[in-house]
Formats: structure tokens, sequence, C-alpha cells
């Protein structure tokens, strides 16, 4: 037993992260174009307007993907590229952009998965109150349906959100990401409805408008829960805890079931209702008929998790991590089990076929004296993550595929270019690319089908 025959070995961007292109190109501004230009708001006032500038040199990275071996490459369409009002008038260049890259991933053998969204809100769009305003409804999958009619030749596979839990959370309850406000506790709320109808009814249009079979998912994230040992109790403890609504108000968003109940079960979680009730907008029959469209995958981007246990008041329970608990450059947690358990939970809940969208860490990488870049953390760390995973596939989780985050070093939100997630160097003065050691590696597990994990 391993990973199955046809898994999808991949690798993930996104457009903000990685493009550059952000003027003369036809581009409109989006909500991070804005944010990064604010003092204070990102690490040392950097900004993507460059980035990877992966717009004039996506030629040479696919290139790169192909020497790796890399079977799937999971990207964002920049949606103020495509509709610089968000509505209305194409950017003729800017789709022409994703044409070109599309062609170039489909000549190399390496399949395009397209996220239809991640956080690149056309600012003309938050100016008409963006995901506030019930019209985005229209407008996001106006925008969905019009990618499928233009990809869907092409292209077959499709994540309509990514990180509902961070763009709305992050961006406006506790206002560290785009467009960086803090707003009151019930337009947070509204906000999430919103964009979950959003989805809805752009798995409506595209499966309308595709013009072959596609099939669609989208990617969500969460802190996962794992217990601390294998008693039945503690892995009770394990699932209560991941499946639980989050009392802290003010990171409500950081929660599973809020957002994945409604599109599979067609209804919010009761429990989480009951805690929120003073805060939700008008809720109909209607909406959650719209939410609930079927889809066909489960994306979830997963990078650490909670060790849990059974309290003895009957309750589950966070056990506190040791001290020196080993963490990432970024100081997240390095806990492995959170493959496991995570997908094993999420798939014992939803029955979805799921792809990891997202795994992977910062380093502190530097260009070693002999012009290598020697990231053996991120090895260890992937293998680590990675063997959890297998683990899971072999006690009957469906896993359809791995995208490791990420492709190249790039922008790191408000963090800037302070953090390096890549298998791939960028050195950004130059623009030169590197392969780290980690790239080399992955390439191997690629060949084995990780096989040797």
């Amino acid at each position: 037993m391993s990973f199955r025959k046809d898994f999808v070995w991949g690798e993930a961007t996104s457009a903000y992260q990685i493009e550059g292109g952000c003027y003369n190109t036809g581009k409109g501004l989006d909500i991070w174009d804005v944010f990064c230009k604010e003092k204070g708001k990102v690490y040392e006032g950097h900004t993507g307007d460059i980035a990877c500038d992966h717009y004039h040199r996506f030629k040479e990275d696919v290139a790169l993907m192909k020497e790796l071996g890399i079977k799937a490459y999971r990207f964002s369409i920049n949606w103020a590229r495509v509709f610089p009002n968000g509505t209305g008038e194409v950017n003729q260049e800017g789709l022409k952009f994703y044409h070109d890259l599309v062609d170039e991933l489909c000549n190399a053998g390496i399949e395009p998965f397209i996220t239809l969204y991640h956080w690149e809100l056309p600012y003309e769009i938050y100016k008409k109150g963006g995901w506030l305003n019930r019209e985005i409804v229209e407008w996001f999958s106006d925008y969905a349906k019009f990618i499928v009619e233009e990809f869907s030749d092409k292209v077959t596979k499709y994540f309509t959100l990514n990180e509902p839990q961070c763009f709305v959370g992050l961006g406006f309850l506790n206002g560290v990401h785009a467009p960086g406000i803090k707003l009151p506790i019930r337009d947070t709320f509204l906000m999430a409805h919103n964009a979950l109808m959003s989805h809805g009814m752009a798995v409506k249009k595209m499966r309308e408008a595709a013009k072959q079979d596609i099939q669609i998912g989208i990617a969500p994230t969460g802190t996962m829960s794992y217990p601390d040992s294998d008693k039945k109790e503690d892995i009770e403890a394990a699932r209560i805890h991941l499946m639980s609504a989050n009392e802290d108000l003010y990171n409500w968003t950081w929660n599973v079931t809020w957002w994945s109940d409604p599109i599979f079960f067609g209804e919010y979680p009761k429990e989480a209702v009951e805690l929120y009730k003073d805060y939700l907008p008008e809720i109909t029959k209607e909406d959650m008929e719209l939410i609930s469209q079927p889809i066909d995958f489960y994306g979830q981007n997963i990078y650490n998790g909670h060790r849990v246990k059974m309290g003895e008041n009957g309750k589950p329970e966070v056990v506190k991590r040791y001290d020196g608990f080993p963490k990432t450059a970024l100081g997240w947690p390095v806990t492995p089990e959170c493959l496991y358990w995570g997908p094993y939970f999420l798939y014992e809940r939803y029955k979805k076929p799921i792809y990891i969208t997202e795994n992977g860490l910062s380093c502190h990488d530097t260009i070693s004296l002999d012009g290598k870049v020697h990231d053996p953390n991120r090895i260890d760390f992937v293998s680590r993550y990675l063997s959890q995973l297998k683990k899971a596939s072999e006690d009957g989780v469906d896993i359809r595929g791995y995208f490791h985050w990420s492709l190249l070093d790039n922008f790191e939100w408000n963090s800037g270019y302070a953090d390096r997630f890549g298998m791939i160097y960028v050195d950004y003065p130059t623009q030169k690319r590197i392969i780290k050691d980690s790239g080399y590696w992955y390439k191997k597990v690629i060949e084995e089908n990780g096989e040797n994990l």
C-alpha cells in the first residue's frame, strides 16, 4: 500500500505573490496593490510590484517545474488582471498571459489547477463594498464563468476560494492583511456568508459554461487537531476540538465547520449558530441551497496542528508544547501528525476526495559558498509530513494529491520577502532562480511516488 498510482504531485503559488507586472500591463489595482503602499503595513515596506517577475519569466519557471518532474501546478488568476474594474471590460493582455501560461504548462506535461480567488480582490469591487455587498455573488460568479469559458478546453480542475478564514479574518477582523481594516464582528459574518454564496453561484455557472466535464473544489485552511495518544478518548477529543466553533470572536474565522458544513450539508453547524447568533445576517433556505452546490473534491491547506487530549472534565484540552518545541523560521510549530489526523477527520466527516492544496515551511535559506542552496530543514519537514499523509492514504483516506507551498520564494503577504517557502530560491535583486536541495529531493520522491518516504 502507498499513494494511489495516479497521485498528483504538485507545487502551488498565487498571483500577487509571484507575478509582478502590476503596472503598464492593463491590470487594475487590487487590494494588495493599495495595502502595500500604506506605511507600516508590510515588512520593511515591501510590495508585490515586481515579486518574482513571473509575469515576464513564466516560461523559465515552467521549464524549472518540468526539470523537477512536477505533475501539476496550482496557481491563481488575479481577478483584477483580467477584469481591471472587477466587471465589464476585459484586459486582453492579462488574459493572454494566462492563456500563454496554460499552454506552456500543457506543452510541458504539467496539469494546471486554477484557483479563482487567492485574495486578489479588485480595488474597484472593494470600493463598492466588496464581500459586504451581496452583489459580489454575481460579480464573482460572472468572473468565474468567464474563466471557465476561456480555459475549460484545456483546464479541468478549479478551486473557487483560497482560505476564506484568512481573507475575511486577517483582512477584516484583525486587519493584518489587505485591506487592513477592523470591521464589526457582525460585518465579518455577512462577508463570510456572501463569500460562501459566491462560491455556490460560481460552481453553478462554471458547470453551465464548461466546454467539457470539469471538477471543482474549494481550498480552506485551519489548524488541525491531533490526539495526544492512541486512546479512544484522546482521538475523540481531537475530533471534537477540530470540529468545534471558535469561542474567541476576534478569531472566529479559524473554524473548520463554519466554512465546510454549509457546502457539504447545506446548513451551518447548530452549535456555532447558537454561539454566534447575535452576529449573524439573515440566512434563507435559498441561500443554503445555493451554497451547497455539489463539488467534486475538497482542498485543504495544512501547516500545523494542536495536540489534544480528553480533559478530566470530559472536554477536549490542548496539550502545552514542551520547552524548545521545534518551529519553522516563521515561528510555526512543526507537527507532522496534523497531515495524518487532519485529512482523516475531514474525510470521515465530509466524505470527499482530498487534495492537500498547500503545505510547507519557511526556512532561513541563503546561497552557500558553493553557489547552491542547502535546505535540510525543508527536506526533513516535508519528508515527515508526507510520511504522515502516506499513512492516511494507506488507512483509507481518499487523498488525490499534494501541492507543496511553494514553487518559488515569493512575497509572503505582510511578511514581504522576509520568509522563504520555495523549493526554488529567488535572488530578488537579479531574479536569478536556484533549485534548492529540497527541489532535487522532491523530484526523487515524485519519481518513486513516495514509496521510499
